[in-house]
């Protein structure tokens, strides 16, 4: 993980990069998060909607996963988070945490807002009505960072779409498509227009060559950097080992003042 963020370009002297197993401070916040929520809040949070139905029962852990989010969040007093789509709804509960926080305690935490890109939601390559997930237990249905060129054009041919060849947008008619248009823009720095108008003439298997190529050509250099970046692992522990103590620097005097005002010792 930290070398695919390093390969998108995260520059470790600009920002802490950093293990939340290592910083405790965020476990004992989501304790206290936790004790200013309610269950009925939880429930309806679409992460545990989603999986607790895929497993039949979900753990408790899952449950109560957006709160560790909220901590993630509060711990270091964010104002803007980048998300997506699919996550507006848990950062919303950070947003409600603030301000029972705030309500109950005093002004102590800013309401975090979303940070958007204009590529809002990729779909799955095979089930184009949902999210595309690094945990879909389909191997055809998501692009990996690591996947090399041949496993990025065999997905993206095996992708799901219709029975119409010429390549439109329309999310709710043409799902498969559609997402095909998004990867497309969003892989070659285009608008939704603009991937259309490149597909003119072009059939949805001739497309998919198109977004392949878009694809690929994004994420080789990625890939490579990942590659290089993994084969020298006592560089990487460092620089979290770095990060590790400058994220507890920032965590341990919030959770300090949390701690003071909400009455423990």
């Amino acid at each position: 993980m930290a070398a695919a963020l390093l390969a998108c370009g995260i520059d470790p002297d600009r920002s802490i990069l950093f293990q939340q197993s290592q910083v405790s401070e965020h476990a004992e916040l989501s304790w206290i998060l936790g004790c200013l929520t309610s269950m009925p809040r939880l429930r309806h949070l679409p992460q545990w909607k989603m999986k607790s139905k895929q497993k039949s029962e979900g753990s408790v852990g899952l449950f109560t996963y957006p709160v560790l989010q909220a901590a993630d969040i509060l711990l270091y007093r964010s104002t803007h988070v980048p998300v997506g789509e699919d996550q507006i709804q848990h950062l919303e509960l950070a947003q409600d945490l603030a301000r029972i926080f705030n309500h109950h305690y005093g002004e102590m935490f800013p309401e975090p807002r979303p940070l958007l890109s204009s590529t809002r939601k990729v779909k799955s390559l095979r089930d184009p009505t949902s999210k595309m997930s690094k945990s879909d237990p389909h191997q055809m249905a998501t692009i990996h960072l690591s996947d090399t060129p041949d496993d990025v054009a065999h997905k993206i041919r095996r992708a799901v779409t219709d029975f119409t060849s010429e390549v439109t947008f329309d999310p709710q008619a043409r799902p498969g498509v559609s997402n095909l248009v998004t990867i497309h823009a969003a892989a070659a720095s285009l608008s939704v227009e603009e991937a259309v108008a490149r597909a003119r003439g072009l059939d949805t298997a001739a497309y998919k060559g198109l977004v392949a190529d878009a694809v690929i050509q994004r994420l080789t250099p990625i890939r490579e950097e990942m590659e290089r970046l993994g084969r020298d692992r006592g560089h990487l522990e460092a620089l979290l080992d770095r990060g590790n103590r400058r994220a507890r620097d920032l965590a341990a005097p919030v959770l300090q003042e949390v701690r003071r005002r909400v009455g423990f010792s």
